[in-house]
Order: structure tokens, then C-alpha cells, then sequence
């Protein structure tokens, strides 16, 4: 389980260890090596969807 902790509330998201193996592994190492702070959630569609990690929260695109 994995915690992004937000100004809205933290979101707990599970990986499926089982079914994707090498994107649960890759996300979980982006996590680990501190990639996704500092970012924004810069697309959101209630219901549906979150994009994050792209930007930084003055806009900067992440390298």
C-alpha cells in the first residue's frame, strides 16, 4: 500500500503485485527515490481519474 499524503487528504493506493509486475515495481521505485514530491495532481476528473507527477506546484515540468 502506498500513501500520498495531500493537501486534501492522504490517498492510499494498492499495487497489483500479481498482474503488473514491472509497472507496480517502477512506480514503486519513482516513490522510493522521492520523484512524486513536490509535485501536483494537475488533472483530475472525479470519479474516474488523478494525473500527477508531471509538474512541479509552480508548473515546471519534472525532467
Amino acid at each position: 500500500m502506498i500513501v500520498f499524503t495531500t493537501n486534501f487528504g492522504d490517498i492510499e493506493i494498492e499495487l497489483d503485485m500479481k498482474q503488473t509486475p514491472v509497472s507496480s515495481r517502477n512506480f514503486l521505485k519513482y516513490c522510493q527515490d522521492g520523484f512524486y514530491d513536490g509535485t501536483i495532481f494537475h488533472r483530475v476528473i472525479k470519479g474516474f481519474m488523478i494525473q500527477g507527477g508531471g509538474f512541479t506546484v509552480d508548473m515546471q515540468e519534472k525532467p
